[in-house]
């Protein structure tokens, strides 16, 4: 008890208000997004190339979206793009409500790639600006538990829920998120700090950065290594779902316990595996962690029952586990400290560049080839990975 007191003494009481508005808005959203392609593929009626080609919107405008929203919040202010995001997030939820046409859903998804990076950096920077760096890293693992448990809850009442009603579910998305927006609106305070004399980055010398990083060798591998990885994930969050109701009659109230059981073992067994595997290179964990993928997508092939899928979620979890703290780790390690946080920046559209071809190319195979060739293939790419990582030890002694 005196642990956990210390603890939230160690922290501000905004950074507690943000860490519940977390928890809220994370539970309200998950309550909906595994669930999407379930829906507009009931909705639209359409082959699921159709369906999953609308992830592709929503990566590229969130690709560019997290390009500029480091400038966004940096120029206008963390508290101001928070809001946009969040209450902008809020529209869409509702707006998949009247939605009945394929234009229609490809908009949403348009919205959803341009609102959903502003509010995530925009909590990132506010973490930053209030607390000291000696405290920031356990800071953010309390902010990604609090997502993680909305992740752990919204499944479940999601289940629950959208087996009778989807609409109860985009105006419960919609309420958590909003509620978010105004909690931020009323008690948090703008945390960034005006330099008037000091010029900021444009985005011309943000992508003067990314040009610099991308002449990195082992950067511009571990960009490649990391999106293979990241492919198989999309196909597990965002084709899984649809891929067992369809073909195995596995509806969303049992599939909710798959993605809450991802959710369980990042919360529980994170900080662990974490301290074993910060014993060793990250050149040696990196290429282990993606086996798990390769493997997770096989267990997915020759599944045909609910456990088997479950399964194989918990054992892509545990390559989660490892691969992604460490290539985080090794990707901050790589940048230089005056451009650490755009080096991260950009290692985040890994996954907006996964998105844009990993359920596009699973719905074009499973309409082409069969319901399984999406997830042999997943293996192959997930074992591409694998080589893509170890090839990264060749680099450790010259990196540049």
């Amino acid at each position: 008890m005196l642990r956990v007191n210390a603890v939230f003494r160690r922290y501000p009481f905004q950074f507690w208000l943000m860490f519940f508005g977390l928890i809220i808005s994370s539970t309200g959203t998950t309550m909906v997004w595994p669930f999407l392609t379930i829906y507009a593929s009931e909705k639209l009626l359409l082959p699921l190339a159709a369906v999953t080609s609308l992830m592709t919107f929503n990566s590229v405008s969130g690709l560019i979206s997290s390009i500029v929203a480091g400038s966004l919040v940096d120029r206008f202010g963390r508290k101001g793009m928070m809001v946009i995001g969040l209450l902008g997030m809020a529209v869409v939820y509702l707006g998949y409500i009247p939605a009945i046409e394929f234009w229609q859903f490809a908009l949403l998804m348009l919205l959803s790639g341009i609102f959903n990076p502003l509010y995530r950096v925009g909590t990132d920077a506010i973490v930053a600006d209030m607390i000291e760096p000696e405290n920031r890293t356990q800071a953010y693992s309390l902010t990604r538990m609090g997502r993680n448990v909305g992740v752990a809850l919204g499944p479940i009442l999601g289940g629950l829920v959208l087996s009778r009603s989807y609409n109860i579910g985009f105006i419960s998305a919609s309420v958590a998120l909003t509620f978010f927006g105004l909690l931020t609106i009323i008690f948090l305070k703008e945390t960034l700090q005006r330099d008037e004399g000091k010029s900021k980055d444009s985005l011309r010398d943000q992508l003067k950065v990314v040009s610099q990083a991308l002449q990195n060798k082992a950067f511009t591998r571990m960009i490649a290594s990391f999106t293979m990885m990241d492919i198989c994930a999309t196909l597990m969050w965002v084709v899984l779902a649809v891929y067992i109701k369809q073909n195995f009659g596995i509806g969303e109230a049992q599939y909710s316990w798959i993605p809450t059981t991802n959710a369980l073992m990042v919360i529980f067994l994170q900080v662990a595996i974490t301290r074993v595997s910060q014993r060793h290179s990250p050149t040696r964990v990196m290429p282990v962690g993606a086996a798990f993928y390769a493997i997770a997508m096989i267990f997915v092939a020759v599944s045909s029952s609910f456990w088997g899928f479950l399964l194989a979620m918990i054992i892509m979890t545990f390559g989660e586990l490892v691969a992604v703290p460490t290539a985080t780790a090794y990707v901050a390690n790589l940048a230089p400290p005056d451009q650490r946080g755009r080096y991260l920046g950009f290692f985040g559209l890994t996954w907006y560049i996964a998105l844009s071809v990993g359920p596009m190319g699973a719905g074009f195979l499973s309409d082409k080839i069969g319901i399984q060739a999406p997830w042999f293939a997943g293996a192959v790419v997930g074992m591409i990975a694998v080589l893509m990582f170890l090839s990264l030890r060749k680099l450790e002694t010259s990196p540049n």
